[in-house]
């Protein structure tokens, strides 16, 4: 999402292309899009970048939102008409140059219509061999239930990390029942969890950060305890901070994937070597107790 605005300016996409080709070469194998990114011009360059390793790789993209048709930063509203959705399949299967989508989300839920005919139109397209897999994006546990008994789910994707835990009440375990998996986005918390930003941090006007309860200053002053605990059991481990947070998530349940994005080849590197980091029952126990004891402001 990253590398097409949102966090700031888009990224040069020359540069971008060749990153992504290195997270493939580094065995990254799960992809994350949509056409709201950009919008539109995310799946353009991950189209472009993963077409010569097609078949190697898994690409999600999502429909759900109105957006600018002229290609404008607006999301507009919602839209997961039946029509709107064939749409939207159909043009991001240009874009991402694939003869079927992977794993299609819808990405934000529309209250104007029911989500079995939502979990219908993905069967449909499923069965037209355009749509592989159906996810939903930031949805409750009821929901879940109801979609998946129209069309199987493979997975949900809710923003999943140390200092934000929601699914945790209802919503990882409606996943364990049914058999789905669940996909953590900003498992870093935007960044935040790097240990990158101080109450003295400034975004730039592109930066969606900047207008969030969490990064304001007060709430980036009062949240540093979840970095300094990153950063003391990371220095335990020869691991950066990053890594005990990705690497905690990776112990959550068998289930749960992280996608942490980046836009540089560096932190990509970072990232990876998470999956190198072992976390013991007391490194576990530490981090809950220490984590129970902060509360998130923002």
């Amino acid at each position: 999402m990253g590398m097409t605005g949102v966090y700031g300016a888009p990224k040069d996409p020359g540069e971008m292309i060749r990153l992504i080709r290195t997270a493939v070469d580094r065995g990254v194998t799960l992809f994350d899009s949509a056409e709201a990114y950009g919008p539109y011009t995310n799946e353009t360059l991950v189209g472009e970048a993963l077409a010569p390793v097609r078949q190697q790789v898994t690409i999600i993209t999502k429909f759900g939102f109105k957006v600018d048709p002229n290609g404008g930063p607006d999301i507009l509203g919602v839209d997961s008409r039946p029509a709107h959705i064939r749409a939207v399949a159909e043009a991001s299967l240009k874009r991402l140059r694939v003869e079927a989508i992977d794993l299609f989300f819808q990405h934000r839920l529309d209250p104007s219509v029911p989500i079995d005919d939502v979990a219908g139109t993905i069967r449909d397209l499923v069965r037209e061999g355009k749509v592989k897999h159906y996810g939903l994006c930031e949805v409750s546990a009821d929901v879940i239930r109801r979609a998946h008994a129209v069309h199987p789910l493979a997975a949900i994707q809710s923003e999943y990390s140390l200092w934000t835990r929601t699914v945790e009440a209802s919503v990882l375990p409606t996943c364990e029942a049914l058999g789905i998996g669940f996909i953590a986005y900003s498992p870093l918390g935007r960044g935040f969890l790097t240990g990158r930003f101080t109450a003295e941090t400034t975004f730039e006007s592109a930066d969606m950060r900047r207008g969030m309860a969490r990064f304001s200053p007060e709430s980036l002053r009062a949240n540093q305890g979840f970095v300094e605990l990153l950063g003391k059991i990371g220095t335990r481990l020869r691991a950066t901070p990053p890594q005990v947070a990705l690497a905690w998530l990776l112990t959550q349940k068998p289930f749960v994937v992280p996608i942490p994005g980046t836009t540089q080849e560096r932190h990509l590197a970072d990232n990876i070597g998470a999956v190198a980091i072992s976390l013991s029952a007391e490194d576990l126990r530490e981090i809950e107790s220490a984590a129970a004891a902060i509360a998130a402001k923002g």
